[in-house]
């Protein structure tokens, strides 16, 4: 199914025919992905996954037959598999975004160009309650509606108000000196905080306002709070690094504890007219990673939350093979 899912993630879509499939598409309110039509997880069965966008002009195709069973048709074959139903945002999980709105302007995000708000705390309540029958964890991420320090702390009160259901909580925000603590100290998971690209020249190129350093010292020093394998950060693949870039910060995050996630870069905002990275790049990447993490000991299949327990964005080793 690998192979498979990486020509999905490689096209980042699909087509999608036959029943009405409706209740199967999520739609995102942050993330490269916002203000789409809309997405599907499509799985094989052994709590395998892929998310995919949907798009009329894909060259890959999705045949709903009804009550969930469906067909993905791809390269001439079909792999049979079911529609799987999101919660929030993906299946299992209510993935929360509390602000869809950013002062800042990373260069493959959309969310500063669209007509996004802050959620309040009773309404993020009262999501995870509509779901809370067909969940097992909380996911929190978040824009910068007005300054990093005031999010932090509006977050913190959502995951204080969110305590109450008894759930893993993993957060994903931009950090300030001294965030790591501060989500410990509420009972939080898991945390991921996103290095995003593979240098930091590209961080900078692609980030502007943001710091590499500081990123770096909240994904070090969460580690010593929240165990090895239980932080995380998203690195983009397809932003202009080389293999041996990705290779290279693979292996200096997984020597600290820390599980990276590689995420197929999705053209959007000023990198629209990028191409999405290769099947083939992505399942070579693929085995690099699985490498990388078996000798430092970090194993994703123990994720409680947030990407590394969904899967459906990119290829996860140990859980895709």
């Amino acid at each position: 199914m690998e192979a498979a899912e990486s020509r999905v993630l490689g096209t980042g879509s699909v087509r999608l025919s036959g029943e009405p499939a409706d209740e199967y598409v999520s739609r995102s309110a942050a993330g490269p992905t916002a203000g789409t039509p809309g997405s599907l997880f499509f799985s094989p069965g052994g709590g395998r996954r892929v998310r995919a966008g949907i798009d009329e002009k894909s060259p890959i195709e999705v045949v709903h037959r009804g009550g969930g069973a469906a067909d993905l048709l791809i390269d001439g074959e079909a792999v049979a598999g079911r529609l799987e139903l999101a919660a929030l945002h993906c299946p299992r999980q209510a993935y929360i975004t509390v602000s869809g709105t950013c002062i800042f302007r990373c260069r493959y995000c959309p969310v500063p160009t669209l007509p996004g708000r802050r959620k309040e705390v009773d309404e993020i309540v009262r999501m995870v309650e509509s779901v809370a029958d067909r969940i097992d964890a909380i996911a929190l991420t978040s824009g910068v509606a007005s300054s990093i320090e005031e999010e932090e702390a509006y977050v913190l009160e959502v995951v204080a108000a969110l305590r109450p259901f008894g759930l893993p909580i993993g957060v994903s925000i931009y950090p300030c000196p001294g965030t790591p603590a501060r989500l410990h100290a509420l009972g939080v998971a898991e945390v991921k905080f996103n290095i995003e690209a593979a240098t930091p020249e590209l961080f900078s190129e692609m980030c502007p306002g943001l710091s590499w350093n500081a990123v770096w010292e909240s994904l070090s020093s969460s580690v010593a709070l929240f165990g090895r394998g239980r932080v995380y950060s998203n690195v983009i693949v397809g932003l202009g690094e080389t293999d041996e870039d990705l290779e290279r910060v693979m292996e200096d995050l997984a020597a600290i504890g820390v599980i990276p996630v590689l995420r197929p870069l999705t053209p959007a905002a000023s990198l629209a007219g990028m191409p999405r990275p290769s099947a083939e790049r992505l399942l070579s990447l693929f085995e690099v990673h699985g490498r990388i993490l078996r000798r430092a000991g970090l194993d994703p299949r123990r994720a409680l939350t947030m990407c590394s327990a969904c899967t459906g964005c990119d290829l996860t080793p140990g859980r895709d093979a």
